[in-house]
């Protein structure tokens, strides 16, 4: 790793655009240990086998008809930065036009701030299910990606059996492509409450009701994939949980705060409320009631009746 070769390539960011993409994935890469990706045959042949076994116990559990993306990749955290920075450039694009007075300036500012998101998330993501928002092509395969040495690192920080820790999180990134694949506009849905919130910052306003819309149906996304992990997942894994709750909670504030200005203490909120909500759901009418939201985007809650999800059943008499 290198602090100086990350700053220089920071310092000599460059182009057109409102962050030189190139050099953030530079500087980022530069401060950041890739980790080993060497698999013996055994262990490729498991997280294959993971990924399996999560469809056909998810969609028993689910009652939900779906198939995982073709495209399915172990990684290092190079890897999984490469993969990630055409998705926050197509993101930030609508930002292009509105460099301000001083766009030098602001494109290092940028691209210093992207390149702290990229290795702070590349070190710390575990997998991660891809729904390709805003691609140019719309064909495009939907792909899953799991970061190795981030999940051997944790499954060691937790001593828990890593063969059971990556089963455990291949199941939580296949509960996304149930979701994905059982409500096919949910990518356009996601994609239009993002271009809504994107385009009115990029004008100098905030379109308070596309982000709490987006936020919504991120809690929803997230919540049901909490819930549905649960009920599918073959093995134990309420020690898994509690260690992972234990490990956030324990945080110092600086990584705290860190987390907080990054947005990922949001994250964790939709997972908390998200889970509650089909909890609820759950416990009123079973694990297939909580699917109706998936069936269209009418049946998402919203905002208010997440949590309230009696009047959620109500109004879409699930």
């Amino acid at each position: 790793m290198s602090l100086y070769r990350s700053a220089r390539a920071v310092a000599g960011a460059s182009g057109d655009h409102v962050v030189d993409w190139h050099a953030a994935a530079d500087a980022a890469k530069s401060v950041t240990d890739p980790g080993p990706i060497s698999l013996e045959p055994d262990e490729r042949a498991g997280y294959a086998r993971d990924v399996r076994d999560a469809r056909t116990e998810v969609r028993k559990a689910a009652g939900l008809s779906f198939d995982v993306p073709e495209v399915v990749e172990i990684q290092n955290r190079h890897h999984w930065i490469d993969a990630n920075i055409e998705t926050f450039a197509r993101v930030m694009a609508p930002l292009e036009s509105h460099a301000g007075p001083f766009p030098g300036i602001a494109r290092t500012i940028n691209t210093g701030t992207m390149t702290v998101l990229l290795a702070f998330l590349g070190r710390n993501v575990l997998g991660q299910y891809d729904p390709l928002l805003l691609a140019e092509a719309p064909d495009d395969d939907h792909a899953l990606y799991f970061v190795r040495p981030n999940i051997v690192n944790v499954a060691d920080a937790l001593d828990v059996d890593y063969e059971r820790f990556r089963r455990w999180i291949a199941f939580h990134e296949v509960t996304h492509a149930a979701e994905f694949g059982a409500a096919p506009w949910l990518s356009t849905h996601l994609e239009e409450r993002m271009r809504e919130g994107i385009d009115a910052l990029a004008e100098g306003s905030f379109d308070k009701e596309a982000f709490r819309e987006l936020d919504a149906t991120m809690t929803v996304v997230e919540g049901y994939a909490e819930l549905l992990m649960d009920h599918a997942f073959d093995d134990e894994y309420a020690d898994l949980r509690r260690k992972l709750d234990a490990r956030r909670q324990s945080r110092n504030p600086l990584q705290q705060l860190f987390r907080r200005l990054l947005g990922l203490g949001l994250k964790q909120r939709q997972y908390e409320r998200g889970k509650a909500f089909f909890e609820g759901v759950a416990d009123a009418r079973g694990l297939e009631a909580a699917g109706a939201v998936w069936e269209r985007p009418e049946n998402l809650p919203t905002n208010e009746e997440i949590d309230a999800p009696e009047r959620w059943l109500r109004r879409v008499d699930a």
